[in-house]
C-alpha cells in the first residue's frame, strides 16, 4: 500500500522512558517497580503510548498505559498537546456514561520527568483493528472474521457513539469550545482553518484543501443542530475489542463540543479512507462493512436523531484528515523520508476522493 517508508512515530527511546518513568513512580508508590515496558506496534504519530506493568509489594500487578505528549522538538503533528484536557475528558466520560473508558490513575503536568506532560491509565486487554496494513486488507483478524462477527462489531461501535452523544450532559463539554465567535460548528471549522495555516506556514499551500474549505461554505447546514460531546477521533482503530465487543475506548485528544454529525462523519469517512486505498491497490476490502447508509440508519434508530447534511460532514472529515496527512507528509520530508512534489496535493493519499467530494461526484 505504501509508496514511502512508514513515518517515524517517535524520536524517544523506550528504554530511557522506562527508566525515567520508574524514577517518577517511586515518588508516588515507594517500592514499586516498572516492568515489561513496551511500545505498541500501532503507536501513533501524535501523542505517544508506553505500555508497562507496576509491581508493588503486597498488591497485584497493575497493567498500565502511559500517554505522553509528543516531543516538541520532533516536528509534531499538532501544534499543542493538552494532556490535562484529555485527562479531564476521560474522567468526565467515565463519570457520566457507561462507555468503557480506561480508568485514569495519574496526571503529570510537569514536563521534567519524561520531557513532556503525560497521564497514566489502566490498560485493557484485547485487540485493535490495525491501521498498517489497514484492517480492510487481507491477513488480519477483522478481515478474516465472518460477516456476522463484523456486524456485531459494527453494531457495538455505533452504539458507543450514540450512547456518548445521548448520555453525556452537553453543558459539561462546553470547556472544549475553541476561542472565537460564532456557533460551535463555526468555531470548530475556524480552528481547522487555523490548523491548516500552521501546517503550511513557510511551505507550499494545498489548492485542494483550500477548495474544500470553500465548498464547505457552500454546503453549510441551514440548521447545525445542538452540540454534544464529540469523541473526536471516532473510529474502530481507537477501540480495544474483547472478541467483537468494545473493551476500551481510546484516544480522546481530538474531543470537541460540536454537532453529532461531526463525529458521525468522521466515523463514516475514516473507514472509507481505508476502503478506498484497499480497492485502489487491487483488493476488494470490506465493501459491506461500516457503510454510510447503515451507520446513519442505525444511529437514527438508537438516538431518535436523523443525521443530516452528511455531504457537508463527510467532506469536512475528509478535509480534516487531509490536513493531518499533509502535516505528516511534511514531517516525513523534514526527516528526509520523502521528497515534496511540485504539486503538494499529491502528498494527500486520498486526494482523488476528496476532489470527488468537492465536485459532488464521490457518493
Amino acid at each position: 500500500m505504501a509508496t514511502a517508508p512508514r513515518p517515524r512515530t517517535s524520536t524517544r527511546e523506550p528504554e530511557e522512558l522506562g527508566r525515567r518513568l520508574a524514577a517518577w513512580l517511586d515518588g508516588r508508590l515507594p517500592g514499586a517497580k516498572v516492568v515489561n515496558t513496551s511500545v505498541p506496534g500501532s503507536n501513533g504519530m501524535s501523542s505517544e503510548t508506553l505500555l508497562f506493568d507496576i509491581e508493588h509489594p503486597g498488591a497485584p500487578v497493575r497493567a498500565c498505559a502511559l500517554r505522553l505528549a509528543a516531543d516538541p522538538a520532533a516536528y509534531t503533528v499538532f501544534p499543542t498537546y493538552d494532556m490535562p484536557r484529555q485527562h479531564r475528558v476521560m474522567s468526565l466520560v467515565a463519570e457520566h456514561t457507561d462507555l468503557p473508558v480506561p480508568r485514569v490513575l495519574w496526571l503529570e503536568e510537569d514536563p521534567a520527568p519524561l520531557g513532556a506532560p503525560f497521564f497514566v491509565m489502566a490498560r485493557a486487554e484485547g485487540r485493535v483493528p490495525p491501521d498498517v496494513m489497514p484492517y480492510t486488507y487481507e491477513g488480519n483478524w477483522l478481515h478474516s472474521a465472518t460477516d456476522a462477527e463484523r456486524a456485531e462489531l459494527q453494531e457495538a461501535t455505533i452504539s458507543l457513539l450514540a450512547r456518548l452523544h445521548d448520555q453525556f450532559p452537553a453543558k459539561e463539554a462546553e470547556f472544549l469550545l475553541p476561542a472565537g465567535e460564532g456557533s460551535p460548528l463555526r468555531r470548530h471549522v475556524d480552528a481547522q482553518r487555523a490548523y491548516y495555516e500552521w501546517v503550511v506556514s513557510g511551505l507550499a499551500r494545498s489548492p485542494l484543501l483550500e477548495r474544500s474549505f470553500d465548498r464547505l461554505e457552500e454546503l453549510w447546514p441551514a440548521d447545525e443542530g445542538e452540540p454534544v460531546l464529540n469523541w473526536g477521533d471516532a473510529r474502530i482503530g481507537n477501540v480495544i475489542y474483547d472478541g467483537f465487543r468494545p473493551a476500551a475506548v481510546l484516544d480522546w485528544e481530538m474531543a470537541a463540543y460540536a454537532p453529532r454529525e461531526v463525529d458521525l462523519g468522521w466515523t463514516v469517512y475514516l473507514h472509507r479512507f481505508f476502503q478506498d486505498l484497499t480497492v485502489g491497490f487491487g483488493q476488494p476490502g470490506l465493501p459491506d462493512f461500516l457503510r454510510r447508509e447503515d451507520l446513519e440508519r442505525r444511529y437514527a434508530e438508537l438516538t431518535g436523531h436523523t443525521p443530516r447534511d452528511m455531504e457537508f460532514h463527510t467532506l469536512y472529515a475528509a478535509l480534516r484528515h487531509g490536513i493531518v496527512m499533509l502535516r505528516i507528509a511534511y514531517r516525513q520530508a523534514y526527516f528526509g523520508e520523502v521528497e515534496v512534489p511540485a504539486d503538494p496535493d499529491g502528498l494527500i493519499l486520498h486526494h482523488a476522493s476528496l476532489a470527488g467530494m468537492v465536485q459532488g461526484t464521490y457518493w
